[in-house]
């Protein structure tokens, strides 16, 4: 089967709700590739007229939101122990120096972590558990949230579909193509996201080391 065949026989509702469900459970603190999915979801749409962006960007907000706040709820009754289990289960993502860098974020720039956090792979993960655990009050949360999830779910699907259907003939030509650039452009974001985390770790002891120490009373 032709790979526009095979596109053209995906049904749309499985595509909305894969596009939903993996946000969603991204959103939630599991380590999934959301970003990855959804260019790719929308360059299917740019290309298939039964795939409607509306819908599309609509099911990618609302697992965005919902997401991130069931992984708030989760943060503000695990406390942190959750932290900490999940750095045992998922050490590459939830390690100490994960978990430092992030609540130094989170610390220094409170709910706009959240919203910023949205458009960051590493902090895509972390940020409503994390808020929940740091006892964000929920209406801070929630607003940036949804902000959040608005701009980076909705910008993302608008800006992709409108390049997409600028090259629509091209893409019907050669849709794996298509296909294949969306897949290296989401790898180019997690190595890119990877190189910064492991900037971070080094960096870390040396700030630790640069924060003053208490003094010992004699």
């Amino acid at each position: 089967m032709h790979v526009q065949e095979w596109l053209e026989s995906v049904p749309a509702v499985a595509v909305y709700l894969l596009v939903g469900g993996v946000i969603g459970l991204e959103s939630l603190g599991i380590p999934l590739p959301g970003e990855i999915v959804l260019v790719s979801a929308t360059l299917m749409a740019a290309s298939q007229d039964h795939i409607n962006p509306y819908i599309l960007g609509a099911c990618a907000i609302a697992g965005a939101i919902i997401g991130d706040s069931i992984g708030y709820l989760i943060g503000r009754k695990g406390g942190q122990p959750l932290l900490d289990w999940l750095g045992r289960k998922f050490p590459k993502h939830f390690g100490p120096h994960h978990v430092a860098t992030a609540e130094r974020s989170f610390k220094k720039w409170g709910m706009w972590a959240v919203f910023v956090g949205r458009f960051i792979a590493l902090l895509r993960i972390f940020a409503g558990p994390l808020a929940g655990v740091l006892k964000m009050p929920y209406w801070k949360f929630l607003i940036a949230n949804v902000l959040g999830g608005i701009v980076w779910a909705g910008g993302t699907v608008a800006v992709i579909y409108s390049v997409g259907k600028v090259a629509e003939k091209w893409l019907k030509q050669f849709s794996y193509l298509g296909l294949v650039a969306a897949v290296l452009f989401g790898l180019g974001s997690f190595v890119v996201m990877r190189i910064k985390a492991k900037k971070a770790q080094k960096n870390a002891p040396a700030e630790d080391a640069e924060q003053p120490q208490p003094a010992v009373a004699e």
